[in-house]
C-alpha cells in the first residue's frame, strides 16, 4: 500500500512525491507483494477530506510511474473523476472505496473493462460509516447481492472481486468490537465464495496477539488477494502456516 495522503495511519506508507512512492513499491515488490495499491485520499476519522482535484493532484505524476513499473497497479478511490483519470494514466484495477454504490463508477469501470475491489460499506463512502446491527456476515451477502445486480446491468459481475470491507469501520469504533466483528467475518469467508469471485481482504497490520490471530485466520482461508503494509511479515507467517514454500 502506499499513500500519496498526509495522514495514513500507517507512517510508513506515506509518500511526498513520485521518488518516495517508487522507492517504497520497489521494497514492497522486493519484500512478495504481486502489485500496488495506490490512494491519495485518507479514509479514516483522522483524514481530511479533500476536493477530487486535490486528490488528484498527489496522483498526478505517481501513477504513471509506478505503472512503468510493469506491476498491477490498483487506484484506491470513491471518486469516479479520480478513478477515470487514474486508469487513463495507467492503473490497472479500480479498489471502489464507495463500494460501487453509483452508476458513475459502474460506468468508469465498464468503459475500461478493468478489474474492480468491491468493499462491503455500511455508509455511502468510508467517511460516513454505521455500525452493523445484524448478524455481518448476513449483512455483508446482502449488500453483495445488490452491488452484483448492479455489475449485471453493466456487464462487469465477471470482473469483480469481493472485498468484506474489514479496512474500513464506524468512527468510534472500540477495539474489542471491531476485533470480534472481524474475527466473524473472517471466520466465515467461505460464504462469500458464493459467488465464485475472488477474495480481497485488506489484511491486520499492527503488532498484537489479536492481529495476528487474525491474520492466520484470513490466511488459512487463502483469499485471492490481500493488501498488506508489510509483505515479509505476511510471507514469513504463510510460510510458518506451511502455505508457501
Amino acid at each position: 500500500m502506499i499513500n500519496a495522503s498526509p495522514d495514513s495511519l500507517n507512517t510508513d506508507s506515506i509518500v511526498s512525491g513520485v521518488e518516495q512512492a517508487v522507492a517504497r513499491a520497489r521494497k514492497l515488490l522486493a519484500d512478495g507483494a504481486d502489485g500496488i495499491d495506490l490512494g491519495g485520499q485518507g479514509s479514516t476519522d483522522a483524514a481530511t477530506v479533500v476536493g477530487w482535484e486535490t486528490e488528484w493532484k498527489r496522483l498526478e505524476f505517481l501513477v504513471p510511474a509506478l505503472a512503468a513499473l510493469g506491476t498491477p497497479l490498483s487506484v484506491d478511490t470513491w471518486r469516479p473523476q479520480v478513478a477515470r483519470r487514474a486508469i487513463e494514466a495507467g492503473a490497472t484495477v479500480l479498489n471502489a472505496a464507495d463500494g460501487m454504490q453509483t452508476d458513475e463508477m459502474w460506468e468508469v469501470a465498464a468503459e475500461f473493462d478493468v478489474p474492480i475491489v468491491l468493499p462491503f460499506l455500511s455508509g455511502p463512502n468510508p467517511r460516513e460509516m454505521q455500525h452493523v446491527q445484524a448478524d455481518p456476515v448476513d449483512t455483508l451477502i446482502e449488500f453483495f447481492e445488490a452491488r452484483l445486480i448492479d455489475a449485471d446491468r453493466f456487464g462487469m459481475r465477471h470482473r469483480c472481486i469481493i472485498d468484506p470491507g474489514t479496512g474500513f469501520a464506524p468512527s468510534n469504533w472500540a477495539w474489542e468490537d471491531r476485533y470480534l466483528y472481524q474475527k466473524r467475518v473472517y471466520s466465515n469467508l467461505d460464504q462469500l465464495r458464493r459467488w465464485d469471485l475472488p477474495l480481497y481482504i485488506a489484511l491486520p497490520w499492527k503488532d498484537t496477539p489479536q492481529h495476528w490471530e487474525l491474520m492466520e485466520i484470513v490466511l488459512r482461508q487463502r483469499p485471492e488477494y490481500g493488501r498488506v503494509h508489510y509483505p515479509d511479515q505476511v510471507r514469513a507467517l504463510e510460510r510458518k502456516l506451511g502455505l508457501i514454500d
